[in-house]
C-alpha cells in the first residue's frame, strides 16, 4: 500500500483506467440508447410506410366490386324491380341487369335480397342456378339471416362480412351494399370473394418479421395469414364470443392502447398510428390504419429486432473492451473527440431521418466500427427513404385508379353520375366568373329496349360505347359529356345562348344519328335520338335544371321521339 502511493504512475494510471471505465460507461449507455432509438425510430417510421403500402396491395379488388356494387344497387332496373318484385317485366329486367354484372364481377357471382318478401336471388360463376336464382327466403328471426338486417339498419352504404352461407354452402368476403329507393332501403345486393384467394391475395405476403391482420371496427379478425384465425359470422356474433385482435395481445394496457388508436384513425382520413405492444411474451410494433371505403383496420405487426438487426452493432462493444487494455492518458482525453463526438453526429443524422430527410450521407469515413456503422445507417436511411418514395407512388398510382373508377363509367369510359357533377361544378365555377351562360342537354337513345330485345345486351353496350365515341367527336374541349345512366347522356355545353342552342343540339343529334351503328358481328344498327336541352344560368339550382331538361326530353319522346325540343328558361 505504501508503495501504491509513493507511485504516482499507478496512481495516474488507476485514474486513467477508472476515467476511462467511467467514460466508457457512460459512452455505452448513451451509445446503447442511441441505437435502441434508432431502431424504434427507423422501426415506426417503417410500419406507418408499410401500412400505408398494404392498404392498398391487394385491395383493389375490393374496391373495385365494392364500386360495381355500389352501381348495381342504384340501377333504376333494380330498384324497380325491388319495388314490384311479382311484375313480369321488372323482375325479367332486373335480372338482366344482375346476370350483366355478374360477368363484370371478379367471382362472376352475385347475390339480392328484396326487403318486401326477404327472398335471397343467387347466381355462381358457372351460371349454376340460371332460371332458378331465388334460393331461399330471409325470416328475421333467424339468427343466420341477421346480416341482412343489421346491415340494413347500420346505415352504411356498403360492408364487408366474411362468412360461411349454410344454405350455399360457400364461405367467401362478401360485399354486401343496400339498394335504396330515395333514403328507404328496399333490399341488398353484393357480391362474393373467395376467402382462400383473398388470403392469398392480401394477407400472405412473404415479408419477414411483418404480418398483415385485417379487423371490422369491432376488432373481429376478417383476413389473416392464417384462416383459422379468422371470425366469420362477425355481424351476427355476440361480441363475446368473436375473435379480436384484442385477444393476440398479451396486455390489458395494449389491449385498451389499441382501441384508442383505432377510435383516432376513423377521426382523422389517412391517419397511420403505431405503438409496441406486447404477443406471446414478444414486443411488436403495431401500425393501425382505416380503410374507410370497406370499414376495416389495417393492423400490421411488425418484429422490429427481425427487420432492423442488433447484432451488427455488437463490434462496438469489443472495441470497447479492447480499448480498456491498451487505455492511457492520451485515450482518456480523446476520448470525448474520437467517440462521443462521432457518436453525437451520427444523432445528428437520425434526427434528419426522424424528421423526413433520408438522403443521408456518412457523416464519418473511417474505417474502424463508428465509421462503419456510420455507412451503415447511411445505406441503411437510403434504402428506407427509397422503400418509402416507391411506396408513396404506388400509393399515389392506386389513389388514381380509383378516382378514375369513381368518376368514369366503365362501358363508355365517359364521366359517370358521379363524374359529371364535379366536373359539371368546375365548369359552372367557371361561367359564373367570366358571366357566361351554359346550355344543358339530356340524350336518350330512341327505342333502346328494342336495341336490347333485338341484339341482346352485348349489343346494346356497343351501341352505347359508339354513341360515347361519337357524342365526344362533335363536342369541344371544354364541353363535359358523361352518361347519366342506362340510355341516357347528358352534355353541358359552355358559353352557348338560347338562340343558338337548338342548332347546336341538332347538331350533336345528326352527328349521333348519321350513320349506321356497326356491330362486332357485322348487323347494323339504326339509331335515332331525343334531346331536351335549355340554357342555365350558373348560379341555377342543378335540380331545378335537370328537371327543365328532363321535361324537355320527355316532350320530344312525346311527340314522336328524334327531335329536339329546347325549354326556355322559367
Amino acid at each position: 500500500m505504501t508503495r501504491f502511493a509513493a507511485s504516482l504512475h499507478a496512481r495516474v494510471l488507476l485514474l486513467t483506467v477508472a476515467i476511462f471505465i467511467a467514460t466508457a460507461g457512460a459512452a455505452f449507455l448513451a451509445f446503447d440508447h442511441l441505437v435502441d432509438r434508432a431502431v424504434v425510430r427507423l422501426g415506426t417510421l417503417f410500419a406507418e410506410k408499410q401500412v400505408q403500402f398494404d392498404r392498398y396491395r391487394g385491395l383493389e379488388t375490393l374496391f373495385r366490386e365494392a364500386s360495381l356494387a355500389q352501381t348495381l344497387a342504384r340501377s333504376p332496373a333494380i330498384i324497380e324491380w325491388a319495388r314490384n318484385e311479382d311484375d313480369p317485366g321488372d323482375r325479367q329486367r332486373g335480372m338482366a341487369e344482375l346476370e350483366h354484372y355478374r360477368l363484370a364481377f371478379k367471382d362472376r357471382s352475385y347475390f339480392m335480397v328484396i326487403g318486401k318478401s326477404g327472398n335471397y336471388y343467387f347466381n355462381d360463376r358457372d351460371n349454376t342456378y340460371e332460371g332458378n336464382q331465388l334460393r331461399y327466403t330471409l325470416a328475421p328471426d333467424n339468427a343466420r339471416d341477421g346480416w341482412y338486417y343489421k346491415t340494413i339498419a347500420s346505415g352504411h352504404d356498403c360492408q364487408l362480412n366474411v362468412d360461411h352461407d349454410d344454405n350455399l354452402r360457400v364461405t367467401k368476403v362478401w360485399v354486401n351494399c343496400p339498394v335504396r329507393d330515395g333514403d328507404t332501403a328496399v333490399g341488398m345486393i353484393g357480391t362474393g370473394i373467395d376467402l382462400t384467394d383473398f388470403i392469398r391475395e392480401v394477407v400472405d405476403f412473404p415479408q419477414k418479421g411483418i404480418d398483415s391482420v385485417f379487423v371490422d371496427r369491432s376488432g373481429a379478425i376478417q383476413a389473416h395469414r392464417d384462416p383459422r384465425m379468422v371470425d366469420f359470422h362477425s355481424l351476427t356474433k355476440d361480441a363475446k364470443s368473436k375473435k379480436t385482435i384484442f385477444r393476440l395481445l398479451d396486455r390489458q394496457g395494449d389491449r385498451e392502447a389499441l382501441a384508442e388508436m383505432m377510435e383516432r384513425v376513423i377521426a382523422e382520413k389517412n391517419r397511420v398510428e403505431s405503438r409496441f405492444v406486447e404477443i406471446d411474451g414478444h414486443r411488436v410494433l403495431a401500425g393501425v390504419g382505416y380503410l374507410d371505403r370497406i370499414g376495416w383496420f389495417n393492423v400490421t405487426l411488425m418484429d422490429v429486432d427481425m427487420l432492423i438487426e442488433r447484432q451488427m452493432f455488437n463490434p462496438i462493444g469489443g472495441a470497447l473492451t479492447l480499448a480498456i487494455a491498451a487505455a492511457t492518458l492520451l485515450i482518456t482525453l480523446l476520448f470525448r473527440q474520437a467517440v462521443l463526438n462521432r457518436i453525437g453526429r451520427l444523432e445528428d443524422s437520425v434526427r434528419r431521418v426522424e424528421g423526413g430527410d433520408f438522403a443521408v450521407d456518412p457523416v464519418d469515413s473511417s474505417r474502424d466500427e463508428l465509421g462503419r456503422l456510420s455507412r451503415a445507417f447511411a445505406d441503411m436511411a437510403r434504402s428506407v427513404g427509397d422503400n418509402t418514395r416507391l411506396l408513396e407512388e404506388r400509393v399515389q398510382e392506386r389513389t388514381e385508379k380509383l378516382e378514375r373508377l369513381a368518376h368514369v363509367d366503365p362501358l363508355t369510359e365517359v364521366y359517370n353520375r358521379r363524374g359529371f357533377v364535379h366536373a359539371a361544378a368546375q365548369e359552372r365555377n367557371r361561367a359564373a366568373r367570366n358571366r357566361q351562360s351554359m346550355g344543358l342537354l339530356l340524350i336518350d337513345i330512341d327505342m333502346f329496349k328494342n336495341v336490347n330485345d333485338g341484339y341482346g345486351h352485348h349489343g346494346g353496350d356497343q351501341v352505347l360505347i359508339e354513341m360515347a365515341r361519337r357524342l365526344g367527336r362533335s363536342l369541344r374541349s371544354y364541353d363535359v359529356a358523361a352518361r347519366w345512366g342506362g340510355d341516357e347522356f347528358v352534355v353541358l355545353l359552355s358559353n352557348v345562348e338560347l338562340d343558338t342552342l337548338g342548332a347546336v343540339a341538332q347538331k350533336i343529334a345528326d352527328a349521333l344519328s348519321s350513320t349506321p351503328v356497326m356491330l362486332e358481328d357485322g348487323r347494323e344498327v339504326e339509331v335515332t335520338t331525343s334531346i331536351g336541352a335549355s340554357v342555365a344560368d350558373p348560379e341555377e339550382p342543378v335540380d331545378r335544371i335537370i328537371a327543365r331538361v328532363d321535361a324537355a326530353l320527355y316532350t320530344a319522346k312525346g311527340t314522336g321521339r328524334n327531335r329536339v325540343i329546347v325549354l326556355d328558361t322559367p
